[in-house]
C-alpha cells in the first residue's frame, strides 16, 4: 500500500513544475508518440526508418559540433548505446510492419521502466519502495489491457517485450555515458552509426529504389520530430525536476492509442484506451516513487 507520505511527495512535486516545464514535456509525449505514428502508417516502415534516422543525424549534426562536449570515457557507452540502438529501431520498424500500433506503442513504453527497475533490484541489489511497487503493479493491469485477454496478438506482444528490452539496456547505458558527454552532441555520435548501418542494410536487402521511395516528408518529418522531442525534454528539465518531467513525458502512450484511431485506421477499444491510460499513471508512479 501507498503511504499517505508518498502521495504528498509525489504531489508536492508535481507541484513545483513550472507552467513552461509542464508544457514542454507534453510537447515532448506529443512529438515522441508521433514520430512512431508517421512511421508506423509508412508503405515500408523499415525504409522509411532509415529515412528518418539519417535525417535526423544530418540535420543535428551542425548542432553537435557546435556544442560538442563528449570525453573520451564516453566512448565505451556510445559504442554500446548505438548497437542498442540498432537492435531497437530494427525491432521497431518490423513491429509497425506486423503489429498494430496502438498494441506495441504502449506495451514497449510501459515495461521498459519495469525492466530498468527489475535490473536494479536483482543487480544493483536496490530495495523496491511501497511506490514503486504499486507502479509495477498499476503497469502490469494496464498492460493486460492493452494486449487483451481473448485473442492476443502474441507476435505484436512479442516485439513489444523486444523493444522494451532494448530501451531499458540503453536508459541504463546512457545514464553512465551522459556523465561524460553533454546530451546533443551524446545523441548525436549514439544515431550516426545505426543510421548509416540500417540504411546500408535495407538498401542490401531491399535495393536502393525502396529507400528513394521513402524519401518523402512524412519520413523527414519523423527524423526531425525524432530529435526535437528529445531537445524539448532537454529543455523541460533545465526547468524542473527530473521526475515530474519524465512522468509528464509518457503522457505520450496517451496520445498513442488517441491517433492510431484516426491516422491508422486501428481499432482501439475501450478496453486498450483504458489500458494505455492506466499503463501511462503506473509509469508516473513510478516516476515520482
Amino acid at each position: 500500500m501507498l503511504r499517505a507520505g508518498s502521495v504528498s511527495k509525489a504531489s508536492r512535486r508535481l507541484a513545483r513544475v513550472p507552467t513552461s516545464a509542464f508544457l514542454l514535456a507534453l510537447g515532448a509525449a506529443g512529438f515522441h508518440a508521433l514520430w512512431n505514428l508517421l512511421l508506423a502508417r509508412a508503405r515500408d516502415p523499415e525504409a522509411a526508418t532509415a529515412v528518418a534516422l539519417v535525417v535526423a543525424a544530418v540535420a543535428f549534426a551542425p548542432v553537435a559540433v557546435l556544442t560538442w562536449d563528449v570525453d573520451r570515457e564516453a566512448w565505451p557507452w556510445i559504442a554500446a548505446s548505438a548497437g542498442l540502438e540498432l537492435v531497437y529501431f530494427v525491432l521497431l520498424a518490423a513491429a509497425y510492419r506486423r503489429a498494430e500500433f496502438g498494441l506495441v506503442y504502449p506495451l514497449a513504453r510501459g515495461l521498459a521502466p519495469v525492466l530498468v527497475l527489475g535490473v536494479g533490484i536483482v543487480a544493483l541489489g536496490t530495495d523496491p519502495t511501497p511506490g514503486q511497487a504499486l507502479g509495477v503493479g498499476v503497469i502490469a493491469v494496464g498492460v493486460l489491457l492493452v494486449r487483451g485477454f481473448h485473442g492476443a496478438d502474441a507476435r505484436g506482444t512479442a516485439f513489444a517485450v523486444g523493444i522494451a528490452g532494448c530501451i531499458a539496456a540503453y536508459t541504463l547505458v546512457d545514464k553512465e555515458g551522459m556523465r561524460h558527454a553533454t546530451p546533443l552532441p551524446y545523441l548525436e555520435v549514439v544515431l550516426v552509426g545505426p543510421a548509416l548501418a540500417y540504411a546500408g542494410a535495407i538498401a542490401a536487402v531491399k535495393g536502393r529504389d525502396a529507400l528513394r521511395r521513402e524519401v518523402a516528408l512524412a519520413p523527414a518529418v519523423a527524423g526531425i520530430i525524432m530529435f526535437g522531442s528529445f531537445a524539448l525534454t532537454l529543455a523541460a528539465l533545465g526547468r524542473a525536476p527530473a521526475a515530474p518531467v519524465a512522468a509528464l513525458r509518457e503522457t505520450g502512450v496517451v496520445w498513442a492509442a488517441l491517433l492510431a484511431v484516426p491516422f491508422l485506421r486501428e481499432r482501439v477499444s475501450p478496453g486498450r484506451f483504458a489500458g494505455a491510460v492506466v499503463v501511462a499513471a503506473g509509469i508516473a508512479i513510478l516516476a515520482l516513487a
